[in-house]
């Protein structure tokens, strides 16, 4: 067995694994839990869409309460982000396939795979009361997604992973990078993140109509374009 500190609750069939964490944290819930389904009927993906969740599928959410300021909830994306990468990466035959999308995508040869929803909730101090990192992997089908190539981990080659299976390893994978976060700060996770995100001056577009070259990503993690002889810091957004 995988070594971890989360407490993993498996269901059959949830509305939202992220929907049942945001009720559980306001009722008190501590640090450390995670909610696996094997379907969901009604999931949500970033930008409020819906996210096809049959089963094969990996549907994950976990509760989080760092003791951290609110605007460093969005590192915390990007902490899981880099925790997926490792999980795929010990599980698919080559880890070069992987690359990271700003903020909390995860893709396979291009096409999309994994994708991240950080929800964080305030407390009276300005800090985070608690966060939800909702985590969707494709491990054994790709559902289609208008207007995005999408992938699976099947794709590669190996018998997928059973979900269960897979959360163990993701889970090993959170907890390691949560304490690498707390004893080192966010500057090796930043790091990592940028050794599977685009290469320096790859043009991006927001959806928002900004665009430019990658020029990196700040110290506290937001993307870096360069664009009319400036570099522009964004906190959020969806790269299209």
């Amino acid at each position: 067995m995988t070594q971890h500190r989360f407490r993993l609750r498996v269901h059959a069939a949830l509305p939202s694994t992220s929907d049942l964490v945001a009720q559980l944290a306001a009722s008190g819930e501590p640090d450390g839990l995670a909610v696996l389904a094997h379907r969901q009927t009604a999931g949500r993906g970033t930008q409020g869409r819906a996210w096809e969740s049959r089963a094969g599928n990996l549907h994950l959410s976990v509760l989080l309460r760092p003791a951290e300021p609110l605007r460093h909830a969005p590192q915390w994306g990007l902490l899981a982000a880099v925790a997926l990468g490792d999980a795929v990466a010990a599980t698919i035959p080559d880890p070069r396939a992987i690359t990271l999308k700003w903020p909390n995508d995860l893709m396979l040869n291009g096409a999309k795979a994994a994708g991240i929803l950080a929800e964080a909730s305030p407390d009276d101090q300005g800090g985070i009361a608690w966060l939800c990192l909702g985590i969707g992997v494709n491990l054994d089908h790709a559902p289609q997604v208008e207007g995005r190539v999408t992938a699976c981990l099947a794709d590669t080659g190996i018998v997928a992973p059973r979900p269960e299976a897979f959360a163990e390893t993701l889970l090993a994978a959170l907890d390691g990078r949560r304490t690498q976060r707390i004893t080192e700060g966010f500057a090796p996770i930043r790091a990592a993140w940028l050794e599977r995100g685009p290469a320096l001056d790859t043009h991006l577009a927001l959806s928002s109509g900004i665009a430019g070259r990658f020029a990196g990503l700040a110290e506290d993690g937001r993307l870096l374009l360069a664009t009319g002889g400036r570099v522009h810091a964004l906190a959020s957004g969806e790269l299209t």
